[in-house]
């Protein structure tokens, strides 16, 4: 393949950093025939799209102006190679991968995981070991799989949505913890049981490798800039559920956004099965994820991933596994900076809010699928600021759809009728909910307490007579 070439304007170079994003390492500037040539190394997904022995550079005039390679006109700012199409980010592309993987008999997605960086952290490192090497190619995967596979591998603190699918059950996981807590189970079906030669006391690699680093990580971090910035959080919105290519967080980003916390959920549960019973990772996959967004019988089972974690993982349980951890990352060289004036009381305090604060936001919480994920119509209207915090919550059925809603594309075809029925029957600005903060003390009723109705139903009204704050 010959070499390509990037003609870049000088005052330009801020901004064509997004069309440079294939290439990661700079090399040496060096005078080239009156211009700066600087050589780029490319990213693996990308070399394997475009050819292995593609030279690639980006030339700079010492003087304002561009060279003229094409008679007539100027060349664009940036020229470059489009990308191939890569396969949508969905869960069921994964399990694809996996099973060709297990078809060839050859690299495991597990280990391609590692080479190719789920386990980056000095955590997961300490606990798993060092990675294998990254192999040049898969010959058992088409170059797309492979290049969306190292895109969703390959680590970026700064852009943690990259390493994310979307699940059938409309959730967000990241592979990651997800990958790393199966492979916990797997070794330990196979007789694997110290991660090191001496572990902090209660560490547990299930948990290590999955979501106590992150999760201690987040609130020391917190602590270091005066707890200023989000420790958890936020959700995000993908571009399109059919063909999801681009996830965007809806917030400042943590480093323990929900689709972390999703995969982290996943791993644990599934690493803990798997060291039970062990069975092939796409069969697995599968089976909780379900197939064709959603399974004919019910929901797919990590629809259940926060109550099933819950059932496993008590409060107390995870606040010891983050003491564990922040034990093990004050000694390790990359992070021990982290709690050099940290002592064992704080150490303590940190771990419990950390772990209450986890639970409360990612176990005893509902997940909540936001807007643009169910295809919300825009608001008419301007909208009316509530006064702040509320005091009352009513609960109200809907009435149409009645049917519950079984898989994510049947859920979000209901919203969107529902918003339909509001708007355009009712006249209502936009489907017939608010969205604010409560006072501790709130009261909560059913709407039937209102008005004449049977609304919210007998069964779910004895159940709101449980919930805090009924009156």
């Amino acid at each position: 393949m010959h070499p390509a070439h990037f003609w870049v304007r000088l005052s330009h170079f801020g901004s064509i950093c997004s069309s440079l994003a294939p290439f990661t390492h700079l090399l040496v500037p060096s005078p080239h025939m009156g211009a700066f040539s600087l050589s780029w190394v490319l990213s693996p997904h990308f070399t394997h799209s475009v050819g292995a022995t593609a030279s690639f550079w980006v030339h700079f005039l010492r003087s304002g102006g561009f060279p003229f390679p094409i008679l007539g006109a100027p060349p664009p700012t940036c020229l470059h190679p489009p990308l191939p199409a890569l396969p949508p980010r969905h869960m069921d592309t994964v399990v694809q991968i996996v099973e060709a993987l297990e078809a060839a008999e050859d690299l495991s997605l597990l280990e391609l995981a590692r080479a190719l960086g789920s386990c980056s952290t000095p955590g997961c490192r300490a606990v798993l070991g060092d990675p294998p090497a990254a192999p040049p190619a898969v010959p058992a995967l088409s170059p797309e799989q492979w290049a969306l596979l190292t895109q969703l591998l390959h680590p970026d603190p700064t852009a943690p949505e990259r390493g994310v699918v979307l699940a059938p059950d409309g959730s967000t996981v990241a592979l990651a913890p997800l990958l790393t807590g199966v492979e916990v189970g797997l070794r330990r079906a196979a007789g694997w049981s110290s991660p090191m030669p001496e572990p902090p006391a209660a560490l547990d690699a299930l948990y290590a490798v999955t979501i106590t680093e992150a999760l201690g990580t987040a609130f020391l971090l917190a602590r270091a800039h005066n707890h200023s910035g989000a420790t958890l959080g936020p959700d995000g919105c993908w571009d399109d559920v059919e063909n999801p290519q681009s996830f965007t967080l809806l917030g400042p980003p943590s480093p323990v956004p929900e689709a972390i916390a999703n995969g982290a959920l996943d791993g644990v549960l599934l690493g803990a099965r798997l060291a039970e019973a062990p069975v092939p990772l796409a069969l697995l996959l599968r089976s909780y994820y379900g197939t064709d967004n959603g399974t004919a019988s019910g929901r797919p089972l990590s629809s259940y991933r926060r109550r099933d974690f819950g059932a496993l993982t008590g409060l107390k349980k995870l606040e010891e596994e983050v003491v564990a951890m922040l034990r093990l990352l004050r000694v390790l060289p990359p992070t021990r900076g982290l709690l050099e004036d940290v002592d064992e009381e704080e150490e303590v305090a940190i771990a419990r809010q950390a772990a209450w604060d986890f639970m409360e936001t990612y176990v005893e919480c509902p997940a909540i699928v936001p807007r643009c994920m169910w295809g919300a119509r825009p608001y008419r209207g301007t909208p009316r600021p509530l006064s702040l915090p509320l005091g009352s919550v009513y609960i109200h059925h809907t009435f149409v759809p009645s049917t519950p809603c079984r898989t994510f594309a049947a859920c979000t075809h209901a919203m969107r009728s529902m918003q339909r029925f509001h708007q355009d029957t009712r006249g209502w600005d936009d489907i017939g909910y608010r969205a604010g903060r409560l006072r501790h003390d709130y009261t909560l009723r059913g709407h039937r307490q209102v008005v004449n109705t049977s609304c919210p139903g007998d069964s779910l009204f004895q159940e709101i007579r449980t919930w805090r704050g009924f009156e």
